[in-house]
């Protein structure tokens, strides 16, 4: 009985152990599970796995976390999709994972992983850019966080780069997706057609993992490129494995050889850090697009520390032990929901759907910038490093963000550096390009001697003197001559200061909108001729600077008008100009004649007689020297001006009148095109331009006929079979210049854009083509090539109806014609203001001497007398009758006997006043006259 309950004491004493330990569990912190999916055989799996190791060690060793702990379940990923997606059910299942972290590299496999988290309303963390907007992803993947941000900020990063060194196409080369839709590629088609460049061809990719022989497959796929003219290479999205074969295969055909260009996005320039080197070499010059992340900060320090410790001792092997952004994202991932698993308690914590949203709506800085999310993905916009690959690694070009544009310095997130200098364009000099080239690459399949520029050139074209091919006798060869290929020749040497531009001509012999097409067609490279520049036309090719204008003129025969030669004498001067010049004339014609006709015997006599005289002394100086002398120093300042006038009038009516005797009247015998469409006349044009669509088409003619020749133009005018033809302007000044005098141009012209040469589209030559053209331009050498080719003969005198010279107008002698007048009325007022003073003199001396007026006269009654004086008796105005006998020292008597009478001017009145104590008789004459 004593041992019974000594076995029942020991079952109660483990009955209180095991209680008690179940009690200090319950007590203990809970453990959360997630599970992660890398691809732990490739370098960024490992790098991701390492970094959530840390971050999950570093969140169970914080003392603030003691209440909860986290456990991870890593995956691996399988070449298998399916297997993967077994992967994730099984931990959402069997481990009850309150998250998956993604580490999978395509969208494909991501969005299987996705379509898990929303069937189990599990949240999945994802570093991949997703092909579709944001929104579009909440809306099909709910449960997904995208710890990446939008691919539009680096979609803006290579437009601006392709903007920076002015390349026109560019070539696309991605890896192939399932779960990938067309949005990426048109949103980077449309952004760099606002850039002016567009996408030329797509590569896809399919991938290597799915593949037997992926290098055969890849190698077929590359050596189309070579029928492409564009050598910018994007390589928008591929795995490393994939990206291998591309650039073996693209550096064996001479792809990455001079004037290629080649630009990483993230998916292959973020894993430079940690790439093998026979992938580094193959990729010389290439141009990358990191994510950049700051380095200098201690929390980066730290990790970066325990990173190396850590992946050095797992995995020996590899060659580089730095972190790359993949790891930094991976972390800030685990430290996201850390802090949201905080945030919610142990209590709430299970709810995945409110944990969801707490991890959607953090806020911190971590390892790899700022972490905030809108719509499932990272809003803060993505700054990228850009690197040029050099050696063994890279060399650090700059910056690019969509705020700044390119820098050499980052703007730092807390706004500590304020001052950022952005640029729209990249510096070149810094960049060591594919093939060591010295200047910026073309992005263009640059002629060779092997395979030269196939230029096209019109071989049948109707005004020789611009381009005109001749076959050379007794061989295969042709000589090709004009104004076009002179000038070509000018270009080139111009651009071989900067590289050599192996051609060939080749005629041919079609129209010359079929020549442009074959442009269009790939035939030809180039065209050398006089192309016209039009709008339909600059959709398909690439025109250079136009080196002569352009326009469709009409020109019809002259027919000389004589009918208004007999009145052409009037044509030098306006009728306003007429109209002032005689009326000054006789405004000055009076003022001469009244400050002239008292004191000058010249301008005396009956009053027609000194008008007529007034009108011919002013009328002769027109013509020559006048022959009445004048008196008044007045006048004379007067007449000095009218000289001056007269000079300026007659010198500019004479040259006026014969430059329109002497330059022919070329009368156009058609006025305008409303005439030919009422009459349906027939027009004549070259009808392998484009002159007889826009005839048709435009002005809307119905009858034309095609020529061939500019000799066939006059046979075709003089027969009657055409009454107008029609012209470009470069055309039009050639055949004038042959046929002066005989043809003229009629009604408008018609604008285009000019003559030009033409490449295809997008081509770099192009563009230094036309730097060339206007550097001719500017030294005067295109001039010269114009007037050699062009030269106007020095027997034409016009070769334009619209030359004639133009009738003088008032505008050019108002200033002439008001200091004229305004002399004429300045002395006229100094002359009555004199006149009337030595009148008042007088008329006091008469006062005083002759009339002796009664000093007890009234006031009205002087001023009535003195009125009167002026009307009847004015000294200054004085009759006398002199007769035969008085001439002769005769008596008073015989007075009457004469009937001539005469004006007596003031001094002569005066001297008769004056006069009367010598001259009894004065007295007697004057109470006669007054008798009288």
């Amino acid at each position: 009985m004593s041992s019974k309950p000594f076995p029942m004491l020991i079952f109660i004493l483990k009955t209180y152990i095991l209680i008690s330990l179940l009690t200090l569990k319950a007590t203990a912190n809970e453990t959360i599970e997630i599970g992660a999916i890398v691809d732990i055989n490739s370098r960024i799996g490992k790098e991701q796995k390492t970094a959530i190791g840390i971050a999950v060690e570093n969140y169970n060793h914080d003392k603030r976390n003691h209440k909860q702990l986290i456990t991870v379940h890593f995956r691996n990923t399988s070449k298998d999709a399916v297997e993967d997606l077994s992967t994730a059910e099984d931990l959402v299942e069997k481990n009850n994972v309150k998250m998956i972290v993604v580490g999978m590299q395509t969208w494909e496999e991501t969005a299987l992983v996705a379509d898990i988290g929303k069937r189990h309303q599990v949240p999945i963390t994802s570093f991949v850019t997703a092909s579709y907007t944001p929104e579009l992803v909440q809306l099909k993947w709910p449960f997904l966080v995208q710890m990446s941000s939008s691919s539009l900020e680096q979609i803006n990063c290579i437009s601006a780069i392709v903007r920076s060194y002015l390349w026109r196409k560019v070539i696309i080369i991605y890896e192939d997706d399932m779960y990938s839709d067309s949005s990426v590629l048109a949103v980077l088609s449309e952004t760099l057609k606002g850039d002016g460049a567009e996408i030329e061809h797509q590569v896809i990719l399919p991938q290597t993992s799915s593949l037997s022989d992926p290098r055969e497959v890849v190698r077929r796929e590359v050596v189309k490129l070579l029928r492409k003219q564009s050598r910018v290479f994007v390589v928008l999205r591929s795995s490393v494995s994939t990206a291998s074969h591309l650039f073996k295969e693209a550096k064996e055909i001479g792809l990455m050889g001079r004037d290629s260009a080649w630009i990483l996005a993230d998916s292959l320039a973020d894993l430079l850090d940690s790439v093998h080197t026979p992938f580094i070499s193959s990729i010389q010059g290439a141009l990358g697009i990191k994510t950049h992340y700051s380095e200098a900060t201690k929390s980066f320090q730290d990790f970066k520390g325990q990173f190396q410790k850590i992946f050095l001792s797992e995995y020996p092997m590899e060659d580089h032990s730095e972190p790359g952004i993949h790891a930094l994202k991976a972390y800030d991932s685990i430290t996201a929901f850390a802090m949201a698993v905080n945030n919610l308690g142990t209590k709430t914590s299970n709810d995945s759907k409110l944990l969801k949203n707490r991890i959607l709506s953090s806020n911190f800085t971590g390892l790899s910038g700022q972490v905030s999310f809108v719509d499932g993905a990272l809003s803060h916009p993505s700054t990228f490093r850009i690197v040029n690959v050099v050696g063994n690694r890279y060399k650090r070009l700059g910056f690019w963000s969509s705020k700044v544009g390119f820098s050499e310095v980052v703007e730092a997130e807390n706004g500590g550096r304020i001052q950022v200098n952005g640029s729209h364009t990249m510096k070149s000099s810094e960049v060591k390009w594919p093939g060591e080239l010295n200047r910026v690459p073309k992005g263009w399949a640059m002629p060779t001697d092997s395979k030269p520029l196939i230029i096209g050139v019109p071989g049948r074209t109707t005004f020789e003197k611009f381009v005109k091919v001749e076959k050379v006798a007794n061989s295969n060869e042709r000589k090709y001559s004009g104004f076009c290929i002179d000038l070509f020749k000018e270009v080139l040497k111009i651009l071989e200061q900067n590289y050599t531009l192996p051609y060939e001509f080749e005629p041919y012999d079609g129209s010359y909108p079929d020549l442009v097409q074959q442009v269009i067609n790939r035939r030809y490279d180039a065209i050398v001729g006089d192309m016209t520049i039009l709008a339909e036309r600059i959709k398909y090719v690439e025109f250079t600077q136009p080196f002569a204008e352009s326009g469709l003129t009409m020109v019809v025969p002259v027919k000389f008008d004589g009918s208004k030669k007999a009145w052409m004498f009037l044509k030098p001067f306006t009728i306003s100009m007429w109209i002032v010049t005689g009326s000054i004339l006789v405004y000055t014609m009076l003022v001469v004649w009244f400050m002239e006709h008292q004191s000058n015997p010249e301008f005396r006599g009956r009053w027609k007689d000194q008008l007529g005289t007034a009108m011919w002394f002013t009328f002769s100086s027109l013509f020559f020297a006048h022959r009445e002398k004048i008196k008044s120093n007045y006048t004379k300042i007067v007449v000095v001006v009218w000289l001056f006038l007269v000079f300026v009038l007659t010198s500019s009516y004479t040259a006026s009148l014969t430059s329109m005797l002497t330059v022919p009247r070329l009368e156009p015998s058609v006025k305008d095109i409303n005439w030919i469409k009422r009459t349906n006349t027939t027009v004549g044009c070259d009808g392998d331009s484009f002159v007889k669509d826009y005839l048709r088409q435009v002005l809307e003619l119905q009858n034309i006929k095609n020529i061939s020749n500019q000799e066939d133009y006059p046979k075709e005018f003089e027969s009657g079979n055409i009454k107008a033809a029609f012209l470009e302007i470069p055309y039009q000044k050639v055949f004038l210049r042959e046929h002066c005098n005989q043809y003229v141009v009629a009604g408008p012209n018609y604008r285009f854009g000019g003559l030009a040469f033409v490449f295809q589209k997008g081509s770099p030559l192009a563009r230094d083509v036309s730097e060339a053209i206007l550097t001719l331009t500017q030294d005067g050498t295109l001039n010269s090539l114009e007037e050699r080719w062009f030269a106007l003969s020095r027997n034409c005198d016009n070769v334009d109806a619209s030359n004639e010279t133009e009738s003088l107008t008032l505008g050019s002698f108002w200033g002439l014609y008001l200091v004229s007048g305004a002399t004429s009325t300045v002395c006229l007022l100094f002359f009555l203001w004199r006149l009337c003073r030595r009148s008042w003199q007088q008329s006091q001396a008469y006062y005083d001497n002759v009339v002796h007026p009664s000093t007890d006269q009234s006031f009205w009654t002087k001023t009535a007398r003195i009125i009167r004086y002026y009307q009847k008796d004015k000294p200054a105005v004085s009759l006398r009758r002199v007769t035969s006998g008085r001439a002769a020292g005769l008596g008073v008597e015989e007075r009457g006997a004469s009937s001539r009478w005469h004006l007596v001017s003031p001094s002569d009145a005066a001297q008769v006043f004056d006069g009367s104590s010598q001259h009894p008789q004065s007295s007697l004459e004057m109470g006669n006259l007054r008798s009288e």
